[in-house]
């Protein structure tokens, strides 16, 4: 950022680190912020104006459905980018105040072949991005990023006419109508809505009212500050308010929904956190049942239940492991033509009849719903109990900078493998199964299995570790991947730990 005020005001700042594997993702800043922006407003005109370069030269039609979430400067940011845009020749459809399933809605509602939704989803207040796709309904990978900031970067743009801008006003309500438009549940579920006091707060308390259910709204009211935690269903903080609240309303379950509603987070009604992986394998049970032998992808970091759960095998469900990342589930959900894919983040994606491929944070607690339905002498608590037992961390990131992550992540898969081509041991035992599709995974003979990637959000690793066997093999194996972590010395603290 360029130190003359006059300066960053009449050129555009965009840091390359913002354009990660598969979201743009920026630290915008606010008055008074302590970081040093990586964004300006020209810098956002020129994101958008290499979009629309990118769809033109791909020959994509250039209507492009944009919406933004609920943060002080998220709306200025939208503008910008509609303006840039629009200089590319670009037809912006606007949606106003939405949730990213509600972009994602509008491309097939709207009949466009692009989407832009600025959102940062949970990350802090400060924290701005953009989730863009041309073909939905999936959004860019690596390859669609790279492409996007080598025309930002380079100023090789292409300033074309016929750029139009129009606004449509009830795509929420279509979007909701869409959801809530079937038969009403037969159980009268008692339901926590936890919204964190993100975007979702504006939606889904009454979609799910519509739906049947009585709601007890959760930090509902939209506040950009996030009061009470971030709006993250992984985090252990918004669990544990959601498990206070089950307990003090006697609810029969607690769903919470992350900064811009593309996630869903669950606490049965005994007030278990239930880690979203463990809720994927519950609804591949229940949709298998349904619908027959299916198929289903998962992430990296998502328990082993899915390869090993008797009752899946019984049905015929199918599991692939792929990598990390909404953009990556999504689109190998549809290459595959699976029923469904889980990531342990929370991002769930279901296919027709359940969904249209993308993540929706509603649709996955309407799908949580049918299954509590669909059991009617059952608890989500008796559900989650009929799993088989593993001791699990919950997905815990130790800081480490955007421009050396990577690096270290190449540096442990090195350790890990040396020690296994050794005949070392980890944790006492040998590795019997390393997998490096998206980072390293190491598993050993008993199933105790420890996960290390590169986060592609934030500046920071990614690290999970589940066992089988019992909680202490989890601990000894997250101590052994520890040690190997802190041989390097970009490794910062954790955000959390077990």
């Amino acid at each position: 950022m360029p130190a003359d005020p006059a300066a960053r005001e009449m050129q555009p700042v965009v840091k390359p680190t913002g354009f990660r594997e598969y979201d743009a993702r920026w630290w915008f800043g606010y008055p008074g912020s302590p970081k040093e922006p990586e964004l300006n407003l020209m810098g956002v005109q020129a994101v958008g104006l290499g979009l629309a370069t990118l769809a033109h030269r791909r020959g994509v039609t250039p209507d492009i459905a944009v919406g933004h979430d609920f943060r002080a400067y998220s709306a200025a940011i939208k503008m910008a980018l509609v303006t840039g845009l629009m200089a590319g020749g670009a037809r912006v459809h606007d949606i106003g105040l939405s949730l990213s399933p509600m972009a994602y809605f509008a491309q097939f509602a709207l009949d466009c072949a692009g989407v832009a939704m600025v959102t940062a989803s949970h990350n802090d207040n400060g924290w701005t991005g953009v989730k863009m796709g041309f073909d939905r309904p999936v959004t860019f990978g690596p390859e669609e990023m790279a492409a996007l900031r080598d025309i930002v970067l380079a100023g090789d743009f292409e300033m074309r006419p016929g750029g139009t801008y129009s606004f449509h006003g009830d795509v929420s309500a279509r979007y909701a109508a869409d959801l809530t438009g079937r038969p009403p549940l037969k159980r009268r579920l008692k339901v926590i809505c936890a919204c964190g006091n993100g975007t979702a707060g504006a939606f889904a308390p009454a979609i799910l009212e519509r739906l049947g259910c009585e709601v007890v709204p959760l930090d509902t009211g939209l506040d950009h500050t996030f009061p009470r935690y971030n709006p993250n269903p992984e985090d252990m903080e918004m669990l544990h308010a959601m498990a206070e609240a089950v307990k003090a309303h006697g609810a029969d379950v607690a769903l919470g929904f992350d900064g811009d509603g593309d996630r869903c987070g669950i606490v049965d009604n005994e007030g278990n956190e239930i880690f979203a992986d463990k809720i994927g394998v519950m609804l591949a049970r229940d949709l298998t049942a349904v619908h027959g032998p299916s198929r289903f992808v998962v992430d990296v970091k998502s328990t082993g239940l899915f390869a090993s759960d008797p009752e899946l095998q019984r049905l015929g469900a199918r599991t692939d492991y792929w990598k990390t990342g909404h953009s990556y589930i999504k689109r190998r959900v549809r290459d595959l033509d699976a029923l469904a894919g889980f990531e342990k983040s929370g991002h769930f994606f279901f296919n027709a009849p359940v969904g249209r491929g993308y993540d929706d944070g509603l649709v996955t607690a309407i799908a949580v719903l049918d299954m509590l339905d669909r059991n009617p002498g059952r608890s989500m608590a008796d559900l989650y109990r009929a799993l088989p037992r593993t001791w699990g961390t919950p997905t815990m990131s130790p800081h480490c900078a955007d421009e050396e992550k990577y690096a270290v992540v190449e540096r442990v898969r090195a350790r890990f493998e040396a020690i296994r081509a050794e005949g070392g041991t980890i944790a006492g035992t040998p590795i019997a199964d390393i997998v490096t599709v998206n980072g390293v995974r190491i598993t050993a003979p008993d199933g105790t299995w420890g996960l290390v990637r590169a986060s592609s959000n934030k500046p920071e690793l990614v690290v999970v570790i589940e066992s089988p066997v019992s909680e202490a093999r989890m601990r000894a194996m997250f101590a052994a991947v520890d040690a190997v972590l802190r041989e390097n010395p970009q490794v910062g603290a954790y955000n959390q730990t077990i």
